[in-house]
């Protein structure tokens, strides 16, 4: 006797894999979701069950390279052992090497927006997640500190974090290196001077941080 085939079901996975393949092939943004749907055999429901908007969806993609991220360095055994920078060293440079898989795609979603000021709607949720994740950082460290003047800003160390995710984003995206080492330098350079200035102690890789950009500028 024939058995009626369980159809799969849709995941908000299998529709963000489906919007990123759609966006590179037709180099454009669906119109509409109706015809987005429709193109990817999906029904029109199926898509709001998992994102309200195109420019939801596009938010969602961000999110999901984060706790993609996040997921990545949980697994590492070693990762509780690691120092608050070397936490840190550890989501940029697992981030960027996530990214640098779906760079196409990246591009095109930024260039779309044509601004990093007009990209900042589609940035939101992952600003929220780096911002948590940075203040996580800086709070653990504070606990280990007796003294309240030796303790460090959350709110200032978060949105420092923030910024400093912001500039490495325009220079892997700027970057033509060889397996992009040079975003890779900018990431460690970076990370060391805004932990030394948490650290008190900046001058020495201030001064080298700002003879790589020099140099970068004008190469």
């Amino acid at each position: 006797m024939a058995t009626k085939t369980k159809e799969k079901k849709v995941t908000d996975d299998d529709i963000i894999a489906a919007y990123m393949d759609y966006v590179l092939e037709h180099e454009t943004v669906p119109k509409s979701i109706y015809k987005f749907s429709k193109s990817i055999e999906v029904p029109e429901a199926d898509f709001y069950s998992f994102f309200g908007s195109i420019e939801g969806l596009q938010r969602a993609i961000w999110v999901k390279f984060y706790t993609n991220t996040e997921s990545l360095m949980y697994k590492n055994k070693e990762y509780d052992g690691f120092s608050n920078k070397e936490k840190m060293l550890t989501f940029f440079y697992s981030f960027f090497e996530l990214l640098t898989l779906n760079r196409s795609y990246v591009l095109f979603t930024l260039q779309q927006g044509k601004s990093m000021a007009k990209n900042m709607d589609q940035l939101k949720g992952l600003r929220k997640h780096i911002i948590a994740f940075a203040k996580e950082l800086i709070e653990d460290a504070n606990a280990e500190k007796t003294l309240r003047i030796t303790k460090h800003n959350p709110r200032l160390f978060s949105e420092g974090a923030w910024l400093q995710f912001m500039f490495v984003l325009k220079f892997w995206i700027d970057d033509d290196s060889a397996g992009f080492e040079k975003t890779d330098m900018a990431i460690e350079k970076s990370i060391n001077t805004v932990f030394d200035v948490f650290d008190n102690t900046p001058l020495e890789n201030i001064i080298d941080f700002g003879k790589f950009l020099f140099k970068e500028r004008m190469a």
